[in-house]
């Protein structure tokens, strides 16, 4: 039986153990998190911190591990990469794509090369130089350059504000880094690449729909719409450039996940992910094409062999003129006493995955809230119009119900109807 360690513990990487496991794997689940999902779904398990590159290697060598891969967690790509390279096995991650994709100032320098447009605004190295950049004005927002999923992020408007928030992200970051960005509010949409043998395809264009009423917290994520109705205007502006950069940085193999805002006409590149996405764009690519990303990685990790041959003619990021969507549900703070209508959900035939992250007894605690620690659950449905995407968001809306402990609705915000003429 092939052996593979599978980095990172949250439940989205339980997912992947799971595929890996009826794969016919033997797998391995390491990171600091005492009993999290991936461990509980994993064959075996280490407590240990993936940056320990060189325990992870051991760990791997004492076990004859075949292979390594990284689950759903950005800021563990760069010891992925590290802990392969000790082990001489394959990794889908270059030395140069790690510094682009990895870290938000390598970003920045990265589109400055490349003439990539990203959002206005400078990086700040100690606390001691956290005097607010001239040429912002305010909101600004605030994010430690190597951490993700809306940890340490914060919109602020007033320079006492700013001042606190900065020295609290310098917590957050391995690198004693932040990243101060004018403040976008505007559409927001991300692109889903696959890399095969050094061509970028694009698998899947998406808008995010994310919740402004958690007050200055990062604003995070209640859906998802594909394909976007900025599709056109991104291929023009932004694949060119995109391209010429993956050609840069050797990329082979892999996926990769990029955000960027839409304003007056003009795309923005954020936040690059490296992996696979909590959004689990794949899930809606395996149910239009059939092809699974999941696995697709596991047999790269196993072989160095990135899916089949036939996969440019089956990728299609129109999704064969079908709509998806993906419904995030956010929880406000508290424990959660009753969970009910999940099983009318998944019994409909167009709801072709749901992925749980809580369940009944557990506590949403108040530092989760503004981050994507506060997801309940991502619900993913495939229909042939926006009038139906609209009418499963209606649907799921009265069917779902989450209480707490007093009897109040815990759910926080709901997706709103999409325009239909935005998506003809």
């Amino acid at each position: 039986m092939k052996k593979i360690i599978i980095l990172g513990g949250n439940p989205e990487t339980a997912v992947v153990v799971d595929v890996a496991n009826s794969m016919g794997l033997h797998t391995i689940a390491i990171d600091m998190g005492i009993n999290s999902p991936a461990k509980q779904k994993a064959k075996e398990s280490y407590d240990i911190d993936v940056f320990e590159v060189e325990k992870v290697a051991q760990i791997a060598k004492d076990n004859n591990v075949d292979a390594v891969l990284v689950g759903v967690a950005d800021i563990l790509v760069k010891p992925y990469k590290d802990i392969c390279d000790i082990l001489n096995i394959p990794c889908y991650a270059t030395t140069e794509a790690v510094e682009a994709f990895c870290s938000k100032d390598g970003f920045k320098k990265y589109c400055l090369d490349f003439d990539i447009q990203d959002i206005p605004g400078i990086y700040i190295e100690g606390v001691e130089n956290i005097d607010k950049p001239h040429n912002l004005g305010y909101p600004v927002m605030i994010k430690p350059v190597d951490n993700g999923g809306g940890v340490g992020m914060k919109i602020c408007r007033d320079e006492q504000d700013y001042k606190d928030s900065a020295r609290t992200a310098f917590g957050f970051s391995k690198k004693g880094v932040i990243l101060v960005e004018r403040y976008m509010d505007c559409d927001d949409m991300a692109a889903y690449y696959t890399f095969k043998d050094g061509v970028a395809h694009i698998s899947a264009i998406s808008d995010r729909i994310t919740t402004k009423i958690q007050g200055d917290a990062s604003p995070v994520c209640i859906g998802a719409v594909y394909p976007s109705k900025h599709s056109a205007l991104f291929i023009e502006q932004m694949h060119p450039k995109l391209c010429k950069l993956f050609k840069a940085l050797k990329i082979e193999n892999g996926i990769l996940n990029i955000q960027f805002f839409v304003e007056d006409g003009i795309v923005y590149a954020y936040d690059p992910g490296f992996r696979l996405q909590g959004e689990a764009p794949h899930f809606h690519l395996l149910n239009i094409h059939g092809f699974d990303h999941r696995k697709m990685l596991l047999n790269f990790a196993l072989t160095g062999v990135f899916g089949d041959n036939d996969f440019e003619t089956i990728n299609d990021y129109t999704f064969n003129g079908k709509k998806a969507c993906t419904v995030w549900v956010l929880l406000k703070g508290g424990k959660i006493d009753s969970i009910k209508g999940l099983d009318t959900i998944k019994a409909d035939d167009n709801i072709h995955f749901v992925l749980e992250r809580f369940k009944e007894g557990d506590t949403v605690q108040e530092d989760f809230l503004g981050t994507e620690r506060q997801v309940y659950a991502r619900i993913y449905l495939v229909v042939d119009s926006i009038t139906e995407v609209n009418q499963k968001i209606e649907k799921i809306k009265n069917t779902l119900k989450v209480t707490d402990t007093n009897g109040n609705n815990m759910i926080l915000e709901w997706l709103k109807p999409f325009k239909e003429d935005d998506y003809r």
